[in-house]
């Protein structure tokens, strides 16, 4: 295998058949239209990677500082010779938070896709790998198919796991402590958030593209890119609904904590009933003035305590009579 320039990070040269040849800095230089369709893959972290984009590359201004900028929102932008498309997957780089949304830049034109990342994207590594195998995409429009068929998969995977957790949740809500829950249930809602942050123009940038009638993406391909422009609207569905599913969930936490606040409240109400004749009778017998009856009666506090305990024991019957007990 030809060493590869360390300006790419993938390099092929398309044979039509599903395969592909990776190429080195001297087999891009030279390359041409009729030795098949080239695709070049870049970090844009690297200066190296920069310079050929901005000297070398042929694509238009506007194009490449797309293809360089730092975060940009999903989008489709049709040139008169190609066209930028910028789209998001799930992080599912390890130890990274699966919200954490990585883009992916692409230009496309008839005989050449040029890509460009900051932070690897494992569906970016699946399609490398597929070239290898031989069951890689043929053309340019197949290459753009591919990719947004695997960034698809790995959204729907992440969407299946929120709803697995949502379900866990509402299972266990009744036997967890809330305070847990509701950390629980808060991060849901912040992943759900933070990937429909970019769902939704990703559906509009798909949506943008399957509507151009562009001569180097033939009909399978557009058919494909269809099918996954509706595959993410389904996930954007599914989104949604387990976003209203937290939601409800949120209200169960709050309504458990304001059932336990009026419990208590309940029973601190009950004693202070209880104990407001108590405390009426001790502070009137103990008031130092004279008259006081029973001061001189050695049964005198023996007749106050059956008092008090008479008074709470029919309090406590009365409690009982109106079923407040």
């Amino acid at each position: 295998m030809p060493d590869r320039h360390a300006e790419f990070l993938y390099a092929f040269i398309l044979d039509g058949r599903g395969g592909g040849r990776e190429a080195d800095s001297g087999a891009v230089a030279g390359w041409s239209p009729d030795d098949g369709t080239l695709w070049l893959h870049f970090d844009t972290a690297d200066d190296a990677a920069c310079a050929w984009l901005v000297r070398e590359s042929g694509l238009p201004e506007l194009a490449i500082e797309a293809l360089l900028a730092d975060e940009t929102r999903p989008r489709t932008v049709v040139f008169d010779d190609g066209t930028l498309i910028v789209l998001r997957g799930v992080n599912t780089n390890p130890g990274e938070d699966p919200e954490d949304m990585v883009s992916v830049r692409i230009w496309i034109d008839e005989h050449r896709v040029v890509s460009t990342r900051r932070r690897q994207l494992l569906s970016v590594v699946d399609l490398a790998g597929a070239l290898r195998a031989g069951r890689g995409p043929r053309t340019s429009g197949g290459l753009l198919a591919m990719l947004v068929e695997r960034l698809a998969e790995r959204i729907g995977g992440f969407v299946d796991a929120i709803e697995n957790r949502i379900d866990e949740a509402e299972l266990d809500i009744d036997d967890s402590k809330i305070a847990p829950m509701r950390v629980k249930v808060a991060g849901l809602r912040r992943q759900i958030a933070a990937v429909r942050r970019f769902l939704t123009p990703q559906r509009d940038a798909l949506d943008r593209l399957t509507r151009q009638r562009l001569s180097y993406i033939d009909e399978a391909d557009a058919q494909a890119l269809y099918q996954e422009s509706d595959r993410i609207t389904r996930h954007l569905e599914d989104l949604d609904l387990a976003r209203e599913r937290t939601i409800l969930l949120k209200d169960d936490l709050t309504s458990q904590i304001a059932e336990q606040q009026n419990s208590r409240m309940y029973v601190l109400s009950i004693v202070a009933a209880i104990f407001l004749p108590l405390g009426f009778i001790t502070g009137l017998l103990g008031m130092n003035v004279g008259g006081l009856p029973g001061v001189d009666d050695p049964r005198g506090f023996l007749i106050s305590a059956v008092a008090m305990a008479g008074a709470a024991a029919l309090l406590i019957a009365i409690f009982r009579l109106k079923r407040w007990l």
